[in-house]
């Protein structure tokens, strides 16, 4: 790989995705290469798939090589596990996924990178002011990237919603989970929406994840003041690109 592709490496609750990215266009130079995720998904569970990931890419010492993980990381320590092992809670992300991939990675929320990756590449590209980044699959992640600036590990699809974990109900998961049917799992979405308004104020709203792909099926049935938009496609995104893009980040408040 040439020094302007880098490797990104998604953990997911239900897959772990790879795929090389140029660092100039955003775009994808390979195709994207899919494991499911190991159940239990220990942290040695987990670096095994991830360290496979790595090794289907074949990149040099010199690639910058980027993972995210779905929980707050401090310092390349994992604070926080909602859908993946309890365990991974006081491991160092960055330390495991190098010992067993022999590779150095850069680590970040997963939602964080994929929020600034639609600032610089996607659906807020060129955007000031706030920008309110959510991801709807197994959980919701969320990203708040404000002038240019990231807010790291919001973690804001964890708020209640009458009396329940947010991504309990309104979480693409859900639906199937609940049994709802489109317009049900909407009304669920008006609710968390409307909170995250109340809150944060955003000027933009995306929606990230493979739910986004269905769009049209309930973003023009949600009553809000911000625009709210699907996400670019993933191609068109370094969401966990590593080493081409200097991520500003700000202290949350």
């Amino acid at each position: 790989m040439s020094k302007r592709i880098a490797l990104g490496i998604d953990i997911g609750g239900t897959g772990i995705k790879a795929a090389p990215v140029n660092l100039k266009t955003g775009e994808f130079t390979e195709e994207r290469y899919r494991i499911p995720t190991p159940d239990p998904a220990t942290p040695e569970a987990i670096a095994k798939t991830v360290a496979k990931c790595i090794a289907r890419f074949e990149p040099s010492r010199k690639t910058a090589v980027g993972v995210c993980f779905p929980g707050v990381i401090q310092n390349g320590v994992v604070k926080t596990a909602a859908n993946v092992d309890e365990s991974w809670i006081g491991t160092n992300l960055r330390t495991i996924i190098r010992e067993y991939s022999g590779h150095d990675v850069y680590v970040l929320n997963d939602a964080d990178a994929a929020g600034f990756g639609e600032h610089h590449f996607g659906a807020a590209h060129g955007r000031d002011g706030s920008v309110l980044m959510t991801t709807l699959g197994t959980g919701i992640g969320t990203a708040l990237i404000v002038n240019g600036e990231l807010v790291p590990n919001l973690e804001m699809g964890h708020i209640l919603i009458d009396g329940q974990d947010a991504e309990h109900m309104a979480a693409e998961s859900a639906r199937e989970r609940l049994g709802l049917d489109w317009e049900g799992w909407t009304a669920n979405l008006q609710k968390y929406y409307s909170e995250m308004e109340r809150l944060l104020w955003p000027d933009l709203i995306i929606v990230g994840g493979g739910v986004s792909k269905s769009h049209h099926m309930f973003l023009p049935h949600l009553t809000l003041r911000a625009p709210i938009v699907p996400a670019e496609p993933a191609q068109r995104r370094r969401n966990c690109g590593g080493g081409g893009v200097r991520v500003r980040a700000v202290p949350a408040r």
